[in-house]
């Protein structure tokens, strides 16, 4: 074989397996949002009684 012919390369396994399950990975993507997720502000208070609509002409 010549030098100008590209060689061969061996198929390596895909770095991404881990060993890691499926499920404890997605358990832990949701674990993270709900920890870095801030929370709700409260919701504003009324500050008089609701008047009820009149009805149109």
């Amino acid at each position: 074989m010549s030098h100008t012919e590209p060689q061969a390369r061996p198929r390596s396994q895909s770095p991404a397996l881990s060993g890691v399950p499926m499920s404890e990975l997605l358990a832990s993507c949701a674990a993270a949002a709900a920890v870095s997720t801030p929370p709700r502000a409260p919701e504003p208070e009324t500050r008089g009684p609701v008047r009820e609509h009149r009805e149109a002409a």
